[in-house]
């Protein structure tokens, strides 16, 4: 038995005409006869599992929501971005492109994931960040602020990027600590960049000139600047 319907309860935005759903049985915590969000289509919201989308959340395009995943308040998502296991869209947030979210990952606020980008694990996306490209936010990482995530960088462990921070690549594990050696950083007035623990083979040594970095803050760091 179908645990939803799309009703004839409908809305135009953009061009989109969206049908409101409402639960034809109990689960979880939604009750037979209650009236979720919006969708394209029956393919956007799975008929198994407690997927559910709720409030004036949107969901449309190819993009699908399933397994236990929750999508609620003002939330997009759409284009062909995937929302499944425990995860939670909410907010204004948007999910959108071939983006996933899943695991018990959290997205929420403004924020944005796009592109090739992921978040998982216990992994939490939130205020104004933006994670894209084919960058990568998982395990109990937060990535929040104004903070960019983005090209093929991985964040991950108990790592937090905020603030105005851009990590373009590279893997940041954790919360940096001021002792620890940074291989590369890069300053301008609004943003830092970062490349933390590059990886090298046994055999391989950093090659290109030392450099010695003024910070905002007045502090010296030392490093090199990494050449083919």
């Amino acid at each position: 038995m179908n645990k939803y319907k799309l009703t004839k309860i409908t809305k135009e935005w953009c061009g989109i005409r969206f049908y409101q759903i409402e639960a034809l049985k109990d689960f979880n915590i939604v009750v037979k006869g209650e009236k979720g969000g919006w969708v394209e289509k029956e393919d956007n919201l799975s008929q198994d599992g407690d997927a559910w989308v709720y409030g004036d959340a949107r969901v449309y395009g190819d993009a699908q929501v399933y397994g236990d995943a929750w999508v609620s308040g003002n939330a997009q998502v759409y284009g062909n971005a995937r929302v499944y296991g425990d995860a939670w869209v909410y907010g204004d947030a948007r999910v959108s492109d071939n983006a996933q979210v899943y695991g018990d990952a959290q997205v929420y606020g403004n924020a944005r994931v796009s592109d090739n980008a992921q978040v998982s694990g216990n992994a939490w996306v939130y205020g104004n960040a933006r994670v894209y490209g084919d960058a990568w936010v998982y395990g109990d990482a937060r990535v929040y602020g104004d903070a960019q995530v983005y090209g093929d960088a991985w964040v991950s462990g108990n790592a937090q990027v905020y603030g105005e921070l851009k990590l373009i690549s590279g893997y940041f594990y954790h919360t940096k600590q001021k002792t620890e050696k940074v291989e590369m950083i890069e300053n301008n007035e609004d943003y830092e960049t970062l490349c933390s623990n590059p990886k090298l083979g046994e055999e391989e040594k950093p090659k290109g000139k030392k450099v010695r970095i003024r910070l905002a803050e007045g502090n010296i760091v030392e490093g090199e600047i990494i050449e083919d």
